[in-house]
């Protein structure tokens, strides 16, 4: 039933002991003492291991429970490699800097939040990440929203919104990657699916927003001009830069190529307009596809925003991803996950109540312990037998731990992101929670069309949905 076949069999009671303790683990490391996510997860592998051996279960098998669930992060981790690699390019080449100009030049002093909201999702789409976006043009809007005496917490709310559209739909992030490779998704197919629930919940937030947003007549932009200004200075700005590599992009995807032939093509296209302006020698092209562009402007938040990409910035990402594979495979191997799901199983014969507990399941790991990449992880690999036996294709799962997984994590207080975006912005995560509309409406959607039965894909035997 399962890709790895337990070992054991426990007692209800001691599946759910081992469960609270490896959350406890994990969620007092990452929580409390503010650790990166890599010790708390080698931690809570010690602590199954252990378990493992004082079942009196050889340590070879053990082993193999590792390496049988890092096994299923292969593809994502060379997808990952050609990602930092994909990114360092569009720096150098100017396609993200000169998508990230033209998206400020949309901002009016009219429909405010609707703006910041659309201009943080372009940044997201051509970054990648969520956490950059807000970072940089986040803080940026912020300083806009402070002159202009706006709302920090609404102006927050659309700007984390705007960015874990861009994360989520971004063929650049980490997540969107991390869900489509453990799940076995061509990666724009697994784009093209969360658009059934990502655009909808798109267009409300935009209607939201437009609708509340305050009128500003006085308000100061000089700071969004200071911005542009610098991404100016890069001398990287140009139409051509921001077109011709997006084009390659969309053209592969509707062709259906590959997702790693993909980016490289998007990083090939993006190497040639570098060299339209100036000769790059082969030597400083590989460090930079290595260690990422570097940005000199001398103005912080461009250099900040520019200074991404490279091979070597995915190491972090694919270390906790290695990390949480071998987790959820011990976790298989053991039997505990196989003995979680077996209890509450008479309530999992329905499309809509094994997607909604997916779902919930997806929220409930990003509370308890607050990692969005488990989250993703762990219940990909947890339901997709379960999606299998109700006739449901595995991009229905890959979708649902988007939805339920990466936008929620920065609306938990002591998550990951809700940490970071509270002490960037300086808005606490409880504020800005009521206003990051498309963060709450997204898990809401994948359920609402689990129970309707619309968007879903089904497997060649569609089964009874009743």
């Amino acid at each position: 039933m399962y890709r790895i076949k337990a070992v054991q069999k426990p007692s209800l009671l001691e599946a759910l002991g081992m469960t609270i303790a490896i959350l406890i683990v994990i969620g007092f490391g990452i929580i409390y003492f503010d650790a990166a996510p890599h010790i708390p997860l080698i931690l809570a592998l010690l602590l199954l291991v252990i378990y493992g051996l004082v079942k009196r279960i050889p340590y070879r098998t053990l082993e193999e429970g590792i390496t049988e669930g890092a096994k299923a992060g292969i593809a994502a981790v060379f997808l990952f490699f050609f990602i930092g690699i994909l990114i360092a390019s569009w720096m150098i080449g100017g396609t993200i800097p000169s998508l990230i100009y033209g998206g400020f030049e949309l901002v009016t002093p009219h429909f405010f939040l609707a703006i910041v909201f659309v201009v943080t999702s372009v940044v997201g789409l051509c970054v990648g990440s969520s956490l950059t976006t807000i970072a940089t043009a986040g803080l940026a809007f912020i300083g806009i929203a402070t002159a202009a005496d706006v709302s920090l917490a609404v102006t927050a709310g659309a700007i984390v919104s705007g960015a874990f559209f861009g994360d989520k739909m971004s063929p650049l992030s980490d997540t969107t990657n991390m869900a489509s490779s453990i799940l076995k998704v061509d990666l724009f197919e697994h784009i093209r699916n969360m658009s059934w629930t990502t655009v909808p919940a798109f267009t409300v937030t935009l209607i939201i927003f437009a609708l509340i947003s305050p009128q500003i007549n006085t308000a100061s932009f000089g700071e969004m001009g200071e911005f542009q200004q610098g991404l100016l200075d890069t001398g990287l700005i140009s139409w051509y830069n921001g077109l011709v590599p997006v084009l390659v992009l969309l053209i592969c995807s509707f062709l259906k190529v590959p997702a790693l032939l993909t980016l490289a093509a998007g990083s090939a296209s993006a190497i040639a307009m570098a060299y339209t302006t100036e000769f790059i020698p082969v030597k400083n092209l590989l460090g930079v596809l290595f260690g990422g562009y570097v940005s000199e402007t001398g103005v912080e938040e461009i250099d900040a925003l520019l200074t991404r990409g490279g091979l070597s910035s995915m190491m972090f990402t694919i270390g906790i991803v290695l990390l949480a594979l071998s987790i959820g495979g011990m976790l298989f191997k053991l039997g505990i996950v196989p003995r979680l799901l077996e209890s509450i199983e008479s309530m999992l014969k329905k499309v809509s109540s094994v997607i909604a507990a997916a779902a919930l399941t997806a929220i409930g790991i990003n509370v308890l312990i607050g990692e969005q990449y488990l989250s993703i992880l762990l219940t990909g690999e947890a339901y997709q037998s379960r999606f299998a036996k109700v006739g449901l294709a595995n991009k229905n799962l890959s979708r649902v731990t988007e939805d339920a997984g990466t936008v929620v994590n920065p609306l938990v207080p002591w998550s990951v992101c809700g940490v970071f975006i509270t002490t960037t912005l300086g808005v606490p995560t409880l504020a800005y929670l009521p206003f990051a509309f498309f963060c709450l409406l997204s898990p809401i959607l994948t359920i609402l069309f689990g129970f309707s039965g619309k968007t879903l894909t089904f497997l060649e035997k569609e089964p009874d949905r009743n």
